[in-house]
């Protein structure tokens, strides 16, 4: 039987960063992914956006890892040429009583350490963004747009450069505890056995699937997984506004806000469907919806120039209507099984959290 010290499972954006964190750190690293390419799920299908880390919980894993993974990412993405714009977010109210919510929004972002937010008046928004509607904006500056596959594909070179290596059409079926590691059974066409001293589901949508097949693993430290689909709708022509602009949140989410990727286009979304399987089709009855939800800072939109985009799912370990959740990263002092990390519930701001995260893992496993 063939012995590796470190297996991730799952190759999106955060199994390659944690695989990339364990080879750097000169530990021999596999990571094994079901599907046949990187990023195949969650890490391709979302809006690209480098979160300033305003929203979450103060002293929440969200919290910590956004703000720290958003300076390291910049840092990244400058060192490794993956391109990203530092371009910008508006967070705009639509009304007086919005606008009073502002303050708000600038204080839970001092407290995770964001206080580069800056105050506008709906002039002064206007100024920066003629097609706005608004009674006034916070303008966060430090919130950007990366290319998502590029920064992946920098994250498996890094992986291979230091001697890890990915392999794909590679699901894991089974893991069974032995002493101070795990035995695994990996299917796909050439079907194998590995013995492992460290094992990190990072499986995304599908983790706790994966942890079902650990053996010994209590399923009271497994979550539910519950999916919300996010669709987007893109718009065709000219983009009106050369930053991200986003209402004030509302109750559940942050509203439908509007997204550009680094080549210029538009896009609305992503809204919140739950859905009981995964299905990527995007729903064009939620188009009047969204073309509502935007009239409310852009007046002017024409549903001609709207047509549907695509669409994600977030990895939910809560049912709908139930308080927001956090990051959760298990080891054995949680679950009591040596050798093995489960990350559960890493949906947005997981692209941006993903080298901070990634550090977190790697301290936990050089323990």
């Amino acid at each position: 039987m063939d012995e590796v010290e470190c297996v991730v499972v799952g190759a999106g954006v955060v199994g390659l960063a944690v695989g990339r964190a364990l080879a750097n750190a000169g530990r021999e690293v596999l990571v094994i992914e079901a599907e046949d390419a990187i990023g195949t799920q969650t890490s391709s299908r979302n809006s690209e956006v480098i979160h300033a880390g305003i929203y979450y919980p103060a002293g929440s894993l969200m919290a910590r890892f956004c703000v720290a993974g958003k300076l390291a990412l910049y840092e990244y993405c400058a060192e490794r040429g993956v391109p990203f714009s530092r371009c910008g977010k508006l967070i705009v109210a639509a009304d007086e009583a919005e606008r009073e919510k502002l303050g708000a929004i600038i204080a839970r972002a001092a407290a995770n350490g964001v206080d580069d937010l800056v105050e506008l008046t709906a002039a002064e928004a206007q100024a920066l963004e003629p097609s706005l509607q608004s009674s006034g904006a916070l303008l966060s500056p430090s919130t950007g747009i990366i290319d998502s596959h590029a920064y992946m594909l920098a994250l498996q070179g890094d992986l291979e450069a230091a001697g890890g290596m990915v392999v794909f059409s590679s699901p894991l079926v089974a893991a069974t505890p032995d002493g101070d590691g795990l035995v695994l059974s990996v299917g796909g066409a050439e079907p194998m056995q590995l013995r492992t001293r460290l094992l990190i589901n990072s499986a995304g949508l599908f983790a706790p699937a994966v942890a079902r097949t650990i053996a010994g693993l209590d399923p009271a430290h497994i979550p539910t997984e519950y999916y919300a689909k996010g669709n987007y709708f893109t718009l065709s022509g000219r983009s009106p506004f050369s930053r991200l602009i986003y209402p004030v949140p509302v109750p559940g989410g942050l509203g439908t806000h509007l997204t550009i990727d680094l080549g210029g286009q538009a896009r609305f979304g992503p809204d919140v469907e739950w859905i009981d399987a995964i299905n990527y089709d995007v729903d064009t009855t939620r188009m009047p919806l969204f073309v509502e939800a935007v009239k409310r800072y852009w007046p002017e939109i024409d549903i001609s120039r709207l047509q549907p985009g695509y669409s994600g799912i977030r990895p939910k370990i809560v049912p709908k209507g139930a308080p927001g959740q956090d990051f959760v990263v298990q080891d054995q002092s949680v679950h009591g099984i040596a050798g093995l990390i489960n990350l559960f519930g890493i949906e947005s701001p997981g692209l941006t959290a993903s080298l901070a995260l990634a550090d977190h893992v790697a301290e936990l496993a050089g323990r």
